[in-house]
């Protein structure tokens, strides 16, 4: 085909194959600056980490300044164009009043995400610095995102907050939904195949490995077989548990009990008392009990570390 035909074709296409075209619709968030506006967002969490040349505290309060008022333009351009998109009539309004609530819980945020790097830091014997796990570590990228990109969800934001998780995802490997509630204190370790949805629910000191999936089990239709958006979907993990690597662990009604432990490959959908174990023995489907002492514990299961 010549350039030419080709280009007929396509006009054509566009035409008759509709549904993946926005034309002469609202200008939607542009990929590039929601990924800049996402760098940022890290630089002003971690101050000093991404930057080429060393940062004195002296320094500071100037970057501080600049990196919020990047921020804030940014991020209320691509507020107002997300509004605009579900047909919001106050778009520009409400697009500076969410940027100006974002931009208040920043100091929250980084708190919490102060103790993510310290899970992290002791929750891996291989880490020789809380430098070496912000530099290096794909769960901070992910986490820190969705920590921010869920203040946005909570607001009712469309499309941007999951633009901003999708950036950490085609980093690090590790897809969390921004709707996910977390608590402190949470570590993935090497990330990679991780899979967190919208309606899990996650508490304090939670650690999981590579592969894990919280997932659903299936999903509400209505009568025209749409799914029913909103329902609760995905399981809930209390404090302390640990997941480890490739457990898939599905329905919203499934809750993982406190100080459990998922192990490797297992497969759930049942819930879990506090203090229990799971694990496959053979061939034998994932046996649930309750866990042994510390001391045999940590004997039993110790490959299963990596």
């Amino acid at each position: 085909m010549t350039h030419d035909e080709i280009k007929r074709a396509l006009l054509a296409s566009y035409e008759t194959d509709g549904g993946i075209n926005h034309l002469d619709g609202t200008n939607l968030p542009a990929e590039e600056s929601v990924n800049q506006l996402a760098r940022d967002f890290m630089h002003i969490l971690f101050p000093g980490f991404f930057d080429e040349k060393a940062l004195t505290k002296s320094c500071v309060p100037s970057l501080v300044d600049a990196l919020l008022a990047r921020i804030e333009s940014r991020l209320s351009s691509e507020l107002e164009k997300s509004l605009r998109f579900a047909k919001e009539p106050r778009a520009s309004e409400l697009a500076r009043e969410h940027t100006a609530v974002l931009l208040s819980r920043l100091p929250d945020i980084r708190r919490i995400v102060q103790t993510d790097v310290t899970a992290a830091y002791q929750g891996d014997p291989a880490a020789r610095s809380t430098e070496e796990i912000i530099l290096a570590y794909p769960c901070v990228l992910v986490i820190s995102l969705q920590r921010v990109a869920h203040e946005l969800y909570k607001l009712g934001v469309p499309l941007l907050p999951r633009m901003l998780t999708e950036y950490a995802h085609e980093r690090t490997g590790t897809d969390i939904h921004p709707g996910a509630q977390i608590g402190t204190h949470f570590f993935i370790d090497h990330c990679t195949g991780v899979v967190i949805g919208e309606t899990a629910r996650i508490g304090n000191n939670v650690k999981i490995y590579q592969g894990v999936t919280l997932g659903a089990k299936s999903f509400v239709v209505d009568d025209a077989g749409h799914p029913v958006k909103g329902v609760k979907r995905h399981p809930k993990l209390e404090d302390g548990v640990i997941v480890y690597p490739g457990a898939t662990i599905l329905g919203g009604d499934t809750v993982i009990g406190e100080n459990s432990i998922v192990g490797s490959n297992v497969w759930l959908m049942q819930s879990m008392p506090a203090n229990s174990i799971a694990y496959y023995q053979g061939d034998t489907a994932s046996i649930i009990r309750p866990r042994k002492k510390k001391e045999a514990l940590l004997e039993e299961f110790s490959d299963w570390v990596i």
